[in-house]
């Protein structure tokens, strides 16, 4: 079942079997990113850890998959995605299972970086692999449905690990990765296609351990610089001054590992990409539109629980309206590839999300479910018209022979705009301390100016197209 991908996809049948491969290790590698949130408390109690000590349980799985993204992505480029892709899944399931089996807080955290690095294997070669499967003519549709996936799963984490919880302590949370992961092992082994090894047709990929060790110093230095400002704000004095340190020093590497890359044809950090204008435009509107997307959703449930008054399982619910219209649109905004501009699609469907973010922000005070329930819709509306136009520039835009590069880039924007969505509610709720829902407000009032500066990248692209 394996052999060379063909010049333009795969056979429908084949085509089928690999996108669901595809798709199964997406949606447990984006699940697993935000999945444990809720369970830091009772793992905290569990190991008798400190708080700021369990919060390295999300924080390991999130530096090794963005620092390990865009040099496994060059590795893939070199040997072939679908090894990259196999073997990130098989690191990932057996990793899940050490960490059902955690003894210690250490274990934890070590199994959780190493289902980071085996999420990086995932990540960074997906879209390339989108690629390989779909036929040019229907790549709008396979990067919808991969966009579907991904914006289900970063907004449906905690209500999924809620039900989880509740009838079940926190191991189980990583049970299902592992049946899943064997699945999708046998069922990638037949069916996921080889891509020819672009070192033999463009040169060797360029780059050195030196370059990989700088790439994981500079992701992991500014995240955890930015963490540590982020803590600092929260009231946890003495973080302060080593957050600017860590953020520094992250700068600095930053600026020699992207001056070192800037001199050669295929470097690690892809430089040569982000000259393509409508490239930078589009990874632009990525990182601004997940930024909004996270502070909004980090937002809600403290709105929804503290100011409207609704239970847990009220939030939950109300909140599945906005995936919920994500699944609606997502084969709508696919099936609009190639009949309109991407440009066009996504600054309509960043103008429809900052809609949705400004009334939610200007709910009344004592909002219907119904009053909820269309806001949050619109938002899901507006993010699925987006995303998948956005994402089909970038994978396009992108010479075949660093559809690796590429790939990595989609991931390194996502979790770069989590990291920041994050960062700027942490800032609000030290600036409004309290629960009388003025940070929420000011934070979807953010959020929405996020997504029209997406939108503004994205119609910018439409100058690009016609220049």
């Amino acid at each position: 079942m394996g052999g060379s991908a063909v010049a333009d996809g795969l056979p429908a049948g084949r085509r089928g079997r690999a996108m669901l491969v595809v798709l199964l290790g997406l949606l447990v590698a984006v699940l697993d990113g935000s999945v444990l949130n809720l369970a830091l408390p009772a793992i905290a109690r569990k190991f008798e850890a400190a708080s700021s000590d369990a919060i390295w349980v999300v924080n390991a799985y999130q530096i090794a998959t963005l620092v390990m993204l865009l040099p496994l992505a060059a590795v893939g480029e070199r040997i072939g995605y679908r090894r990259i892709y196999l073997g990130g899944m098989a690191l990932f399931a057996l990793s899940s299972l050490g960490a059902m089996l955690a003894s210690s807080l250490g274990t934890l955290i070590a199994a959780r970086a190493l289902q980071g690095l085996g999420a990086a294997g995932i990540m960074s070669v997906n879209a390339a692999m989108v690629r390989l499967i779909f036929p040019r003519a229907l790549l709008g549709r396979g990067l919808a449905m991969n966009s579907m996936v991904v914006a289900i799963a970063s907004v449906a984490g905690p209500t999924l690990a809620a039900g989880i919880l509740s009838v079940a302590s926190w191991p189980w949370l990583f049970a299902l990765n592992v049946p899943l992961g064997l699945l999708t092992l046998l069922l990638g082994s037949r069916a996921l296609p080889y891509n020819p090894r672009t070192a033999d047709v463009a040169g060797p990929a360029q780059f050195s351990v030196l370059d990989v060790v700088l790439n994981m110093a500079m992701f992991a230095l500014v995240f955890l610089g930015v963490d540590a400002l982020g803590v600092s704000r929260n009231g946890q004095g003495g973080h302060a001054a080593m957050g600017w340190v860590l953020l520094g020093a992250g700068l600095l590497v930053g600026a020699w590992h992207l001056r070192r890359q800037s001199r050669k044809a295929r470097p690690l950090f892809p430089v040569d990409l982000l000259r393509i204008p409508v490239f930078a435009l589009s990874m632009a509107s990525s990182v601004t539109a997940f930024c909004a997307q996270t502070l909004a959703f980090l937002a809600l449930p403290f709105l929804l629980l503290e100011t409207h008054g609704r239970s847990a399982l009220e939030a939950g619910l109300l909140m599945t309206a906005w995936p919920a219209a994500i699944v609606t649109v997502a084969p709508l905004a696919g099936w609009l590839i190639g009949r309109y501009p991407d440009g066009l699609l996504g600054g309509l469907g960043m103008a429809v999300f900052a809609a949705g973010l400004w009334l939610l922000a200007l709910l009344p005070a004592q909002p219907s479910d119904l009053d909820i329930v269309w806001r949050m819709a619109l938002c899901g509306v507006g993010f699925a018209l987006f995303q998948s136009p956005n994402n089909h520039t970038i994978v396009t835009s992108t010479p075949l022979a660093r559809s690796g590069a590429g790939s990595a880039m989609l991931g390194t924007a996502r979790l770069t705009g989590q990291t920041l969505g994050a960062i700027f509610l942490a800032t609000l709720f030290a600036l409004w301390p309290g629960h009388g829902g003025t940070a929420e407000m000011v934070a979807l009032i953010v959020a929405g100016g996020f997504a029209v500066l997406a939108g503004t990248c994205s119609s910018l692209r439409l100058r690009q197209a016609h220049g």
